[in-house]
């Protein structure tokens, strides 16, 4: 038998439901229409795609782990700015503690990681390890040595700094936190591919990823 509070919580699932992917959906189509480099068949691909990853994000939002707050009208986390970004302690000095973290690691497939670009953090996650190399390859900022530690940021060919996962890093990523000169900016928009990373992040030691949350 359904009871009542049950039967409102699965009404108020399925009305954020609906929301979120009104919200991904106008999102989306705004950033295609603002593509000038997209060829008509890559368009037509990624709008054919479309449904099927509005409703996965959608879903995974609505199910995932995490000590974050849900903005159901804008489909994003939502968590307090910090003053200044909390990437700067670790680029300050780069930092036998980022690349010392990742050796101590069972680095796997999967495995969500904090980078570091000019004004925000940025989620990426690992697609390939090089053991032998000491080295392994994000799926889109590509290679991060571990061997090389010194003083000054160390970016590698795409100008992107790997950071060590702490709760303010991950926090700050997963929100859209954006910087300045020091001064906080207006929070960006994570992508669809970003979205669903933050809902695989196991928030507990960071270590591993969560099972991604599929949609039946």
């Amino acid at each position: 038998m359904v009871t009542q509070s049950l039967l409102w919580q699965s009404e108020q699932q399925s009305s954020d439901f609906a929301e979120l992917c009104n919200a991904l959906y106008e999102r989306e189509l705004m950033s295609l229409a603002r593509d000038e480099y997209v060829d008509i068949i890559g368009l037509q691909g990624r709008i054919k795609s479309l449904p099927h990853y509005v409703k996965r994000t959608a879903f995974a939002l609505l199910n995932a782990q995490t000590p974050l707050d849900l903005d159901v009208q804008n489909a994003s986390w939502s968590a307090k700015q910090a003053n200044s970004a909390p990437s700067i302690s670790q680029l300050s000095a780069y930092n036998e503690n980022v690349i010392a973290w990742y050796k101590s690691q069972q680095l796997i497939h999967g495995l969500v990681v904090p980078i570091a670009l000019d004004s925000r953090i940025v989620l990426d996650c690992i697609d390939r390890v090089d053991i032998g190399q000491k080295r392994f390859r994000t799926n889109v900022y590509g290679w991060f040595n571990l061997t090389e530690c010194g003083s000054g940021n160390q970016a590698n060919a795409n100008n992107a700094s790997l950071l060590k996962p702490t709760k303010k890093v991950m926090t700050a990523a997963c929100a859209g936190h954006c910087w300045q000169n020091n001064q906080k900016m207006q929070p960006s928009m994570p992508s669809l591919r970003e979205l669903l990373l933050s809902c695989t992040i196991n928030w507990r030691n960071f270590k591993q990823p969560r099972a991604n949350v599929k949609h039946n």
